[in-house]
């Protein structure tokens, strides 16, 4: 294998060779939007596990509520 590098130096790296404000802006805009749906799919779970917790806790208190009634 061959492990030539395309660039002299990390200031070339980071350079890009020229293009480094749109190279470096797609991959900061890629990261900040893969960042906002691990965010965005975190508070969903949330919000779903306690509506769901609390459909179960209000079937409880019928289903008590009701046995009392019988």
């Amino acid at each position: 294998m061959n492990w030539n590098f395309q660039f002299a130096g990390l200031s070339e790296f980071v350079d890009m060779g020229g293009y480094a404000f749109f190279v470096w802006l797609a991959y900061g805009v890629a990261f900040a939007a893969l960042g906002l749906l691990v965010v965005s799919c975190l508070s969903q779970r949330k919000r779903v596990i306690k509506q769901i917790s609390q459909k179960q806790a209000r079937e409880e208190r019928l289903r008590q509520h009701r046995s009392k009634a019988v």
